[in-house]
């Protein structure tokens, strides 16, 4: 305590009667990991040493308000004492807790202040002080007689129980629930000189007990008497000891208020004369034990008027009403009756904290809680939004060719967006992760993974991906014209092989291609065959994109990159919007559309479509139904379709409706083997119906060969061979294993390379040469010298990072970015991309190995 606080004691007449001062010890947390860190000395180098100062542990920063008259005056000495602390440790990134324990602790990382006092404290209590990692709240009320100051230390005992209930908030100790509300009180109980001291009769009797503890070498200063009331060590008060620091500023000051009351009554009584009536030593500590176990969530025993335990309302009502003629006097009854009112109804910070937990099972939720209500409220630093998140964590990180944050400064195009991520926190992104994974139950936004028999949760980061409007208009001519030049090849390969013929490409990588299929060959070369391209791009540490797959078969992805704006929209909506972001929502419309465009001529005027989908069991239902819904044209499953003579037919009860285009969202292999609404296998069917030219498949069979990893390194001379245009995009750099030169510069390189699998789907067994172990390098060598044709290998590209919220802080991650490509009469690019996050220290992207997706906003 300051000099603030101390009373003059040679005209005490003079002086306000009972005044008022606090002492809060406050936690200091680490805002991205928030657990206690021994940070205070960092704060308090920045504060005013008059009112802010060191405790034991140096994870503590203690404030001193000043004399305070009022309950108001008292309440804004301590939220402005708060105010101050709080902005200073903010700017470090460290948050603090009025709380009387935090649940993050690791104690090998928190010593003790290196002064003197407090190395001989760790010297000669050990364990007691290495855990002294809890911090209370003193109220001092002004009781410049001595001998009054011990009397009226000796009478409010009784009622010291029902204190430490509305001030509990310590459920937690060292990581786990201690099953108490106040386990701070049971931590404290443990020094010798804590708790209750008996019966003294006068300041004498106190000094003589003082004087016999120094003597007795337990203690070593009279600051280590520890009653839980006391006359104070070094001013003219009476000092409640006993109650939990409070993370409502409002809780404090009700405290202060009753105290105040409890000692004018017990002062008046000694100055009449009124016997003392004690409690019995073991009731007390009973008392005080059932009020640090169970707050004010559970019974209290209401001494000295029971033994009886009383719901814990009942003994707070009874002291506020005896207490009434004080309060009145010191003109508190009303804000002390509103304010025991508020707090019964609010319940504990215990409580509270265990609430905050159960929600997600996560105790930094509970560290969050007590962080934003330590600064809200009469602070005037309450959060932003909802009332409960706290700024913290979410820094610029330097990473060379990172998208946002280029060597550690915020990119331009994401100043404001990163604002505003900043002003929601940490605390703030998790709860709105809390919104997301609600919205996406509720909307059934989940894929499954082969072998897992539950669905997951579609993994959406919060964090926005922007691509400029030079990069997206630049992107899109390129797309279009890589798309037409594969179109223009598959056609090719499944008619005249002219690239072949002309040495465009060698004819052992057609022919050794895995998805070369004979179905292929049933659509006439003139047609379009890929309806919906699916164009896997990556950007460069350099900032310059580069394809890194084409997906010509059923590409994915086109729901999910929707569904990612529309969760953005919903769970964060106070983004702010860049100029030209391009919407999502005209997507189904342009791919109903591009379907409806390559419908053959039997389909008439008003071709009628169906998504076909393996059903609920296939990874991307949530895809399927989603875009049916959108394109109104029913999702249907192979069991509905049948061919009446070369005629495709859907099935529903009971009636039948023709088919002209089946988009299919399912492999070739499986469609073979699907059994039709006839109980016979679909596929024989579907291509007599193909071969008549009375249906479309979208995409078309045997698109696979185009999309094939080796045939991917002819792309750019695809584009000059069948549109005579210069390639837009840049491809990354690949050897083909089946040729001698190339496998021999492969085989010497592995170590540098990423090796492919031709028929590898999903980063299924690519081998990432400079993170591949020594067995994985040797295996993967093996398999290129059995059978070198079915092996690529590629030039590392050094992938862009974008920042993920962790759930901590902002930390880098490396993305892809899926573009698709819708093609009718004419090729468009969607206005939805999925941007692709690879978990941390990957370069795999797939959700199924783990990876992510992001709100992709494309600029126009």
């Amino acid at each position: 305590m300051t000099e603030s606080l101390r009373v003059t004691t040679a005209h005490p007449a003079a002086e306000p009667e009972l005044t008022l001062g606090v002492e809060e010890e406050l936690h200091v947390v680490d805002l991205v990991t928030r657990e206690l860190v021994p940070r205070a000395p960092e704060i308090l180098a920045r504060l005013d040493d008059g009112h802010f100062s060191a405790e034991l542990h140096r994870s503590v920063v203690e404030t001193n308000t000043p004399v305070a008259g009022t309950l108001d005056d008292l309440r804004d000495g301590i939220a402005g004492r708060r105010k101050t602390a709080i902005r200073v440790a903010e700017s470090l990134g460290l948050g603090l807790v009025a709380a009387g324990t935090v649940p993050l602790v690791d104690l090998d990382s928190l010593p003790v202040t290196p002064t003197s006092r407090y190395r001989r404290m760790l010297d000669d209590y050990q364990l007691l002080a290495r855990e002294q990692l809890i911090c209370g709240a003193q109220v001092h009320v002004s009781v410049p007689d001595s001998d009054e100051a011990v009397a009226v230390a000796q009478r409010v005992a009784p009622h010291l129980p029902v204190l430490l209930a509305l001030s509990a908030s310590s459920p937690f100790w060292m990581g786990e629930d201690s099953g108490y509300a106040s386990v701070r009180s049971l931590v404290w109980l443990r020094w010798p000189t804590a708790g209750d001291p008996g019966v003294l009769n006068s300041a004498a009797e106190f000094d003589e007990l003082v004087d016999d503890l120094l003597a007795s070498e337990t203690i070593t200063d009279p600051k280590m008497v520890y009653f839980d009331v006391r006359p104070s060590a070094h001013l003219p008060t009476v000092e409640l000891r006993v109650t939990d620091s409070s993370p409502d500023v409002d809780t404090v000051v009700l405290l202060a208020g009753i105290f105040r009351a409890l000692a004018k009554k017990a002062r008046d009584e000694h100055r009449a004369g009124v016997p003392l009536v004690k409690s019995k030593p073991p009731l007390h500590r009973a008392a005080m034990w059932r009020a640090a176990r169970s707050g004010l969530e559970g019974d209290l025993l209401d001494l000295p008027h029971s033994p009886v335990p009383v719901p814990a309302a009942v003994a707070v009502e009874r002291l506020v009403n005896d207490l009434r003629p004080q309060l009145e006097e010191l003109g508190d009854w009303e804000q002390v009756f509103d304010l025991s009112v508020r707090a019964l109804s609010r319940g504990s910070s215990a409580a509270r904290q265990r609430r905050a937990l159960a929600r997600r099972g996560r105790l930094s939720d509970a560290v969050d809680l007590v962080v934003a209500d330590t600064r809200g409220g009469s602070t005037g630093l309450a959060p932003i939004g909802a009332g409960d998140t706290v700024p913290g964590g979410l820094f610029p990180y330097a990473r060379s060719g990172d998208e946002a944050f280029r060597d550690g400064e915020v990119a331009p195009e994401y100043a404001e967006l990163v604002t505003a991520l900043s002003g929601l926190g940490s605390a703030g992104l998790r709860r709105r992760e809390d919104k997301r994974d609600d919205e996406q139950r509720a909307r059934g936004i989940t894929f499954s993974v082969a072998g897992e028999a539950a669905t997951r949760l579609f993994p959406f980061d919060l964090v926005p991906r922007l691509v400029p409007a030079t990069d997206w208009r630049d992107l899109q001519a390129g797309l279009v014209q890589r798309v037409r030049a594969l179109n223009a090849f598959v056609n090719d390969v499944y008619g005249e092989r002219a690239a072949v013929r002309d040495g465009i490409v060698p004819g052992w990588v057609v022919d050794g291609s895995p998805e070369l299929r004979p179905s292929g060959a049933l659509i006439g070369t003139d047609r379009v065959r890929t309806q919906v391209a699916g164009v896997d791009l990556v950007r460069d540490d350099r900032g310059a994109w580069r394809v890194l797959e084409d997906n010509l078969r059923v590409p994915s992805g086109i729901a999910y990159a929707m569904q990612n704006r529309r969760l953005t929209e919903s769970v964060l909506p106070e983004l702010p919007e860049p100029p030209g972001l391009l919407g999502v929502e005209d997507t189904p419309a342009m791919l109903r559309r591009a379907l409806r465009e390559s419908a053959r001529p039997a389909a008439a005027d008003d071709p009628r479509l169906v998504v076909l989908s393996y059903g609920p069991d296939d990874s991307a239902w949530f895809e399927h139904r989603l875009l049916a819904e959108e394109m109104g044209v029913p999702v249907v499953r192979s069991t509905e379709l049948f061919v009446d003579g070369t005629r495709v037919f859907r099935t529903r009860d009971g009636k039948r409706y023709p088919v002209d285009v089946v988009y299919l969202r399912m492999d070739e292999d499986t469609l073979m083997h699907a059994p039709g609404a006839d109980g016979m296998p679909l596929g024989p069917s579907l291509v007599a119906a193909l071969h008549a030219d009375t249906v479309v498949l979208a995409n078309a069979l045997g698109n696979g060969v185009g999309d094939d990893k080796a045939i991917y390194a002819f792309v750019p001379k695809f584009i000059d061979y069948y549109l005579g245009e210069r390639p837009l995009l840049a491809d990354v750099p690949t050897y083909l294993c089946g040729l001698p030169d190339e496998r021999a510069e492969v085989l010497g390189r592995l170590e540098e390379l990423v090796c492919k699998p031709v028929d590898g789907y999903g980063g299924d067994r690519i081998v990432i040469g400079p993170h591949a172990t020594p067995d994985e390098l040797d295996a993967v060598r093996r398999q290129i010298l059995t059978a070198p044709h079915r092996w690529v290998a590629q030039e590392v590209v050094r992938l862009s990072t974008h920042p993920v919220f962790d759930g901590h802080e902002l930390s880098p991650r490396h993305v892809d970015l899926r573009a698709f490509v819708f093609t009718g009469a004419e090729s468009h690019v969607a206005p939805a991309a999925l941007t692709r996050v690879a978990p941390s220290g990957s370069m795999i992207v797939n959700s199924s190995r783990g990876g992510g997706s992001k709100d992709t906003w494309l600029l126009s």
